[in-house]
């Protein structure tokens, strides 16, 4: 009789990579630490990111923030300056969560940690 062909592990639920393995009932990712058992639906917390601002509250699409820090802009010499209102920011799955059009500088994206809710 011919052997079993193990089924490959799922990537991890976190950050999508292919190197996770078993630790008795647990699957771990050896990348971002993150742990879970196999066949476990995800949980509403991974299904829905939730974005929030320097002091904690949830941000939206659309919503108004305050750059709460002077940030330079790379590759240029502009600086986004303390207090500056940014207006119907889009919210991203990535690095900088926030994707927004800034008056004087144009489109760029913000770290969420920089800004709060206005």
């Amino acid at each position: 009789m011919p052997a079993a062909i193990p089924m490959p592990l799922p990537p991890c639920p976190q950050c999508a990579s292919g190197y996770t393995y078993e630790d008795g009932a647990q699957l771990i990712c050896p990348e971002c630490g993150h742990e879970w058992r196999a066949g476990e639906p995800a949980t509403e917390e991974e299904a829905a990111r939730v974005v929030k601002d320097a002091v904690g509250n949830v941000l939206q699409d659309g919503d108004t923030v305050t750059v709460i820090k002077d940030l330079k802009v790379k590759g240029s010499s502009l600086v986004v300056k303390v207090g500056t209102k940014v207006r119907n920011i889009r919210l991203m799955d990535s690095d900088h969560d926030i994707d927004c059009k800034i008056d004087g500088i144009g489109q760029m994206g913000l770290k969420s940690e920089f800004v709060k809710k206005a």
